[in-house]
């Protein structure tokens, strides 16, 4: 039995002390293996091509299973590796790991920049989000709003955001996310521009509009999960989805930050203006400057495109798409435990984040007693500490898997800590005295939950590549029900029991009984849905 391999490179291996090139022959001088010549290749070909055969532990060759994933003392980045297992027929391919590239090579890439675009629209999600978190104060006051229906008005962006995602990801599915999440910015822009008007018409309209911003927001995660599959390979999507939900993250930071100095200048209507109106200006550079997949962008480099499609071949389904414009097989999606463990993440996940960013301007104004400016910037804060982590944990997560750990440990690892980090930290913020503490306890909550988008979240595109649109859709929809109980349970809570305390610890519960579902059920692995039984 042996394991062959096909090493094309640029470099010249003849001062590598494990490996000498003699002709169009290979010897690694660790561990010597068979070795035979390529009959069929060019002679100009046969110094750059060579075939080694042994067994399966091969020097400087460190094998995964069938399938050869590194090669040791090598620049990746410069080195092109095919492997198949001699057991099979030779048109049999088990893997193919291509150029891996430098950072300058990343940093400057096409993905790269839809990836940037991607965090852009996410960063304005969150900023349209998150300004009513801030006005809901002045609005309460002037109006005369309760703590419970003050979370009833916060809530209504839950109501449209609790019927869109599964549509949206099916469209996402369907037609790519270029198209989808342009729709998505131009409707929630529109309607937070017109907030103002709506909320000074009657409350209906208010409520009305802000529902229209959940509407189109269900869209935006998604889209983001739909593009990273298709523009960056395995080994990179820890990182994209990093890069992309640090703008999510950052849009908290600004809409916390930017909204009361704007109000001061231009009154409680001034940051939906401003923000609306950014949305269009995205809307222009994402229009001319992206696509849905890179095939299909017309400034990607070749090589760029060769190594896209290069790696993602090596996960058979990975550039399927859901164009058959039937109903996605929810019966089956279902079936799965796998399918829970992202859903029941996906809900805890929601819950926390919606309960932190629509009450805490109002619990830190009204448990430390600090202004608006000060509430909003104590909120802010832990937000810019979750942009920052969550590359910090997309980096780390990537690291993880190209020095061999599995991927279902990763995915369990993330999740981990960005479920048990925050419950525990949680239950610190019931013991703060002052608000810097407060703030800091809150901070480590949020920067160690930014660890669950390298869990649960980039695990939908793992379990299902071909409905990983809609498979998100459903977990929004579960999240945003869970939204509204929290956001809405929040404030009738408080009215009850005269304190936040109870309802912050029953959240920290909450976060470390779902940890240990996702860890039971949780898998790194393509599930079949072809059949219905767990």
């Amino acid at each position: 039995m042996c394991y062959s391999l096909s090493i094309q490179s640029s470099i010249d291996f003849r001062n590598r002390s494990f490996l000498k090139i003699h002709g169009d022959r290979a010897i690694l001088t660790s561990n010597l293996p068979t070795l035979r010549k390529i009959p069929s290749l060019p002679e100009r070909d046969r110094r750059r091509k060579l075939l080694l055969c042994s067994g399966r532990s091969v020097g400087s060759l460190r094998f995964t299973g069938n399938t050869a994933v590194h090669l040791c003392g090598i620049p990746r980045h410069r080195l092109r590796v095919s492997c198949s297992d001699a057991r099979r027929p030779p048109e049999e391919t088990a893997a193919e790991m291509t150029a891996q590239p430098n950072f300058s090579e990343f940093i400057t890439s096409e993905r790269v920049k839809v990836v940037a675009m991607l965090a852009l629209a996410l960063a304005l999600c969150n900023a349209d989000r998150v300004v009513m978190s801030v006005a809901i104060v002045p609005l309460s006051l002037s109006r005369g709003w309760s703590k419970s229906f003050s979370g009833i008005v916060q809530s209504s962006f839950l109501w449209g955001y609790l019927i869109s995602p599964i549509a949206g990801g099916t469209l996402v599915d369907r037609y790519g996310g270029k198209v989808v999440m342009a729709w998505g910015v131009a409707l929630w822009s529109l309607a937070t521009f017109l907030t103002p008007w709506a909320a000074d018409s009657s409350l209906w309209a208010l409520l009305a509009a802000r529902a229209m911003v959940g509407v189109a927001e269900g869209v935006a995660l998604p889209c983001m999960n739909n593009m990273v599959a298709r523009w960056f390979p395995s080994t990179e999507r820890s990182r994209a989805v990093g890069i992309a939900m640090a703008g999510f993250q950052l849009g908290n930071v600004v809409g916390l930050m930017l909204s009361p100095i704007l109000m001061s200048q231009g009154g409680i209507y001034g940051p939906f203006v401003i923000f609306g109106l950014s949305g269009f200006l995205w809307l222009l550079v994402w229009l001319s400057a992206t696509s849905s997949a890179p095939d299909r962008h017309p400034q990607i480099t070749k090589s760029e495109l060769e190594y896209i499609k290069q790696k993602q071949q090596t996960s058979t389904g990975e550039n399927k798409r859901n164009t058959t414009g039937g109903i996605p097989p929810f019966g089956r999606l279902l079936s799965k435990m796998p399918t829970w463990a992202v859903i029941v993440a996906n809900s805890m996940h929601s819950w926390g984040f919606f309960v932190i960013l629509s009450w805490m301007p109002i619990y830190f104004n009204s448990v430390y007693h600090v202004n608006l400016k000060q509430a909003a910037w104590f909120s802010a804060v832990p937000w810019s500490m979750m942009a920052f982590t969550g590359y910090i944990a997309g980096f780390w997560s990537d690291l993880l898997i190209r020095r061999g750990t599995s991927i279902t440990l990763t995915r369990k690892i993330m999740q981990s800590i960005g479920f048990i980090g925050p419950g525990i930290s949680l239950i610190g913020l019931t013991t703060a005295k002052q608000p810097l503490v407060a703030s800091a306890w809150l901070s480590l909550a949020v920067g160690l939950k930014s660890f669950s988008h390298l869990g649960f979240l980039i695990n939908l595109q793992e379990i299902a590549p071909e409905y990983s649109g809609v498979l998100h859709g459903m977990c929004l929809t579960a999240g945003t029900l869970a939204a509204i109980v929290g956001t809405v349970g929040t404030g009738f809570f408080v009215e009850l029991l005269g304190s936040f305390q109870g309802f912050i610890i029953l959240t920290a519960i909450l976060y470390l009984l779902s940890a240990l579902f996702y860890n039971i059920y949780a898998t790194g692995e393509r599930v079949d849905f072809d059949t219905t039984v767990a």
